[in-house]
């Protein structure tokens, strides 16, 4: 297949509520929407970047200036057997995986509507339906956190992820531990601390919890491995797993025992399956995290999770937590047994509303040869 031209769009979608992490409080997500176009037929991506370098070193307006002038125009015109190859023509481009990533993910939903497949067929997924959490964001006190719990808990989600920073951790935990006991609980910092709060995260040991994700720094692996002996609880890497390649040296180094796969952050579904399947070798669970994406991530994401490895409940949550109205029909649905069957559709296999896209546009390029 050949790119014939790729088209960027920016959306502004705002949230039902706000999303608070360690990092801030979102009201409002600006999405870099991708589609890409190959004799006569198209494919979309997601770019799942947040509108601040908060996360990571990328942000909305970062991403649009490496998608329009470096890696649309490195795949545009190239003959292309297979989207595996895309990472190689983007290879030039330093970090900026959410945005190489974007147009990665693109490619691969195009190739498999040019096949006539779903996409996990093409991806190689297995799993039926994939388990779904849900994360949920920070609240000013206790009492409204356990209104959320109660809420997800009662929808079938079968793991509750709790945000926490500096002062809300620990006895906010033990709240929602003595109202809750027995359900799938894990907290995620967000690289809120450092390794001078070791005794603090070692009382988060008596609540039982699947992991501790992303306790210090974003771009650590050194001291994550000395934390994870003093702790009974694993350690889930996010923020510091950007490729196969770190996945090995933080798994060698037992910096972990979980790891958290983001399409975005390890640059789209080439280095997902390549970290997916290293870790599936050794039994490393893996799971899906999110980026609060709307339905073109959130389908992308979906189809990751049909991978033999993601055996643990992801980010994957049903639209409706997110959106009044979603940008995909059927919007993303979760049963009550806390599970999204596999799509079924070619492709990303959901429709994508493009009235609703169009109404929600604040710009619009389109890059060509």
């Amino acid at each position: 297949m050949k790119i014939d031209r790729i088209e960027l769009r920016e959306i502004r979608l705002p949230l039902v509520a706000p999303f608070e992490t360690s990092f801030g409080r979102t009201f409002e997500r600006h999405i870099i929407l991708v589609k890409v176009f190959s004799e006569g037929l198209h494919g979309w991506g997601e770019c799942t970047v947040g509108e601040n370098p908060f996360y990571n070193h990328e942000f909305t307006e970062s991403c649009w200036t490496v998608i329009r002038d470096f890696a649309g125009p490195m795949v545009l015109g190239r003959e292309l057997e297979s989207p595996e190859q895309v990472p190689q023509l983007t290879r030039q481009i330093r970090g900026n995986k959410m945005a190489r990533g974007a147009v990665e993910c693109a490619i691969w939903d195009l190739e498999a509507r040019r096949q006539g497949v779903p996409l996990w067929q093409l991806l190689g997924g297995t799993q039926e339906v994939i388990n779904c959490g849900v994360s949920l964001g920070l609240e000013d006190s206790d009492a409204a956190m356990l209104q959320k719990v109660e809420k997800e808990v009662a929808a079938g989600y079968q793991r509750i992820k709790i945000k926490i920073k500096p002062g809300r951790d620990v006895e906010m935990i033990r709240a929602l531990r003595r109202e809750y006991p027995n359900i799938v609980m894990s907290v995620d910092a967000n690289s809120a601390y450092t390794l001078d709060d070791v005794e603090l995260l070692k009382k988060l040991d008596e609540f039982n919890l699947l992991m501790i994700e992303q306790p210090l720094s974003y771009d650590d692996i050194i001291d994550h491995a000395a934390l994870q002996p003093q702790l009974k609880t694993a350690i889930c890497l996010d923020e510091s797993i950007l490729s196969l390649d770190d996945a090995r040296k933080a798994l060698s180094l037992s910096a972990c025992r979980i790891i958290n796969v983001k399409l975005g952050r390890v640059s789209g579904h080439t280095e997902a399956r390549k970290i997916q399947g290293y870790c599936h070798e050794r039994a490393i669970p893996v799971w899906c995290g999110g980026m609060l994406e709307a339905g073109i991530g959130r389908a992308h994401n979906i189809h990751m999770s049909t991978l033999p490895g993601f055996v643990l409940p992801g980010d994957v949550s049903a639209s409706k937590r997110y959106w009044s109205e979603d940008i995909i029909t059927p919007p993303v649905e979760v049963t009550s047994q806390g599970t999204i069957p596999r799509p079924t559709g070619v492709g990303l296999g959901y429709e994508v509303n493009e009235k609703r896209i169009d109404s929600l546009t604040t710009r619009t390029e389109v890059i060509k040869l």
